[in-house]
């Protein structure tokens, strides 16, 4: 019997083997995916062009399904690889996946917070200095852990953290600096840090949209005490859902370990027991001596895991970074060479001195304010995906009118992102017929 591709497909019967049968099954996933989810033309006025999207194929489908197989449903031998690989791509010591960057955030700023950090440890009322701009999840877990905001405006055209400000910002309760990577381009990492090692403050770096850029010919997320990372379908690599945090000091590795895994004391992987040698015979808090540590809680924590189906998804979407971020960086580079004819109409964005963005978004700002939305709506009949810059002035969200936190400075930047900026992709699965699409359509409004 033949396949659709006319290859000769083997006959199974009951005598077959587990192996051969699973075997069968991934050849069959590759036949599949290159039937169903083979790649599109793109067809300009009728093709989508997302701002952001999945690119994926057989490597990845295989092991998905190699992995429910195994049904090894918690996080396993796929999720120790992807953890392995990821750390040492990024040049971390230590790396721990979780459910999503906003978790992983979470874990990131409540970390600093542990009883293992001793007197350096973040207590409630003690203020971090972020950024105005960006997505509401950096600065969140700031305010759910009783810590105060501290508010600097963006420069634009690189819409990262003004770092003139930060001496402005100090003040006797200021302890951490969390700030975001905009759209993958690294802020000032140079003053960031000497100001952070200055004044003794511990450094969050959320690099969800920034996987792959470096300062200063160095990864970003390792300048840091902690970095963070997404993998929801947008960002730079995908399992669906997930994220993770890394850091370089044991003591932070722990206390994100206990606090992404129920709060527990235990630091054995899943499925093992007794790695300290010692699992009876600990005396912790007022329970008894001997109380098992698998069930011994010293931290207010979650169960923020992921399973090992994601993690396969993630381990095949690692061989393809450095192809992905090159196509980044090439969409990039074509749309501010496609645009550059139209900076007497919009601010095109820069790269911070010293960095090599690993861009997420194409951000722009129209000189002209008031004609956004016309813009927008431009784009959207001609079928191309725009995004505002996350959640404009943060400050003028709903929900941060009743939040107690300070701002340094008018944050007029920032406002003038919440009311003339936006951002268009170049996720690799743009081509250069769609991004030159996108130019003339961009062009075809100015020119009305």
């Amino acid at each position: 019997m033949a396949d659709g591709d006319g290859t000769e497909a083997p006959t199974l019967d009951a005598t077959a083997s587990a192996d051969r049968i699973r075997d069968e099954i991934l050849r069959l996933v590759d036949l599949y995916a290159s039937k169903a989810h083979a790649p599109r033309p793109f067809e300009a006025g009728a093709s989508p062009v997302p701002v952001s999207g999945r690119v994926y194929g057989a490597p990845e489908m295989r092991l998905l399904v190699d992995s429910a197989l195994e049904f090894w449903l918690t996080t396993g031998r796929f999720n120790a690889a992807f953890e392995g690989r990821l750390a040492r791509f990024i040049g971390a010591r230590y790396c721990l996946t979780c459910n999503s960057g906003s978790s992983a955030n979470l874990l990131a700023v409540t970390a600093l917070t542990s009883h293992l950090l001793g007197d350096r440890r973040l207590v409630p009322g003690d203020e971090v200095i972020t950024c105005a701009t960006g997505f509401p999840t950096t600065v969140n877990p700031i305010l759910q852990n009783g810590l105060v905001p501290v508010f600097l405006d963006v420069e634009i055209p690189t819409y990262n953290l003004d770092v003139r400000a930060l001496e402005a910002a100090l003040s006797p309760r200021t302890r951490a600096i969390v700030v975001a990577h905009t759209l993958g381009n690294p802020f000032d990492l140079g003053a960031v840090t000497a100001f952070a090692k200055t004044h003794d403050l511990f450094l969050v770096e959320d690099c969800c949209d920034a996987l792959g850029a470096t300062y200063d010919g160095r990864m970003v997320g390792t300048f840091g005490d902690v970095g963070t990372l997404s993998f929801y379908p947008a960002h730079h690599i995908t399992m669906g859902e997930g994220g993770a945090v890394f850091a370089g000091s044991s003591r932070l590795k722990r206390a994100l370990e206990s606090l992404r895994d129920w709060g527990r004391d235990c630091y054995c992987a899943p499925g093992q027991d007794d790695t300290c040698k010692k699992r009876f015979d600990w005396k912790l808090g007022d329970l008894p001596h001997g109380y098992d540590h698998k069930y011994t809680y010293s931290h207010l924590g979650y169960n923020l895991k992921i399973t090992d189906m994601q993690a396969a998804v993630g381990v095949a979407q690692l061989d393809r970074l450095d192809g992905f971020i090159a196509l980044r960086k090439r969409n990039y580079a074509l749309l501010r060479d496609g645009l550059r004819r139209f900076e007497d109409r919009l601010i095109l964005p820069e790269a911070t001195p010293l960095s090599e963005p690993s861009w997420f978004g194409f951000p722009l700002t129209l000189r002209e304010s008031g004609r956004r939305n016309d813009l927008l709506k431009h784009l959207n009949r001609h079928r191309i995906g725009t995004r505002l810059l996350f959640g404009g002035n943060l400050t003028r969200q709903p929900y941060m009118l009743e939040r107690r936190f300070r701002t340094v400075g008018d944050l007029s930047a920032s406002d003038r992102v919440m009311n003339d900026t936006f951002w268009i992709g170049v996720y690799p699965g743009i081509s250069p017929d769609a991004i030159a699409y996108m130019v003339d359509s961009i062009g075809a409004f100015f020119a009305g």
